[in-house]
């Protein structure tokens, strides 16, 4: 096995952890809320009031446009179809919503909290992300 140096970004990678897992802290211990990016988008559709929600979201959307004016950053590349993107959006969706969760409320909160609910969770997430990237690589192609 070789390390691929053009696409290994431990600096970024750290740095993406760290602002994920301080956002998670401050929101658990601002308001008690856990961080979930699934619980996030459902709450903006059954309780639209809720403007820390709005913050989030817009915070979602703005960090990424403001990293590109900042740094020189490629655009984003994605092999597949608008089809293909749209069904696996709303597989991911769904699956979340079947998991009472997400990776990142299962990933980051759950597992910090040291709930077995979410190692289960985040176990079969991971298990299965890494299944379907061997079937991808060496059955399928």
């Amino acid at each position: 096995m070789t390390l691929d140096l053009v696409h290994f970004t431990p600096v970024a990678s750290l740095s993406g952890g760290l602002l994920i897992g301080g956002a998670a802290a401050l929101l658990i211990l601002g308001s008690g809320r856990i961080l979930g990016a699934a619980g996030l988008y459902a709450g903006l559709v059954l309780a639209p009031a809720q403007m820390w929600r709005w913050f989030w979201l817009a915070g979602l959307v703005a960090a990424p446009l403001l990293a590109r004016l900042i740094w020189t950053i490629p655009a984003p590349l994605f092999p597949g179809s608008p089809i293909t993107l749209l069904v696996a959006g709303l597989l991911v969706g769904f699956g979340a919503r079947l998991g009472s969760g997400c990776t990142s409320g299962h990933g980051v909160c759950g597992l910090s909290r040291l709930s077995p609910r979410s190692l289960a969770a985040t176990s079969i997430f991971m298990a299965t992300g890494f299944l379907v990237v061997f079937a991808v690589r060496h059955l399928v192609s």
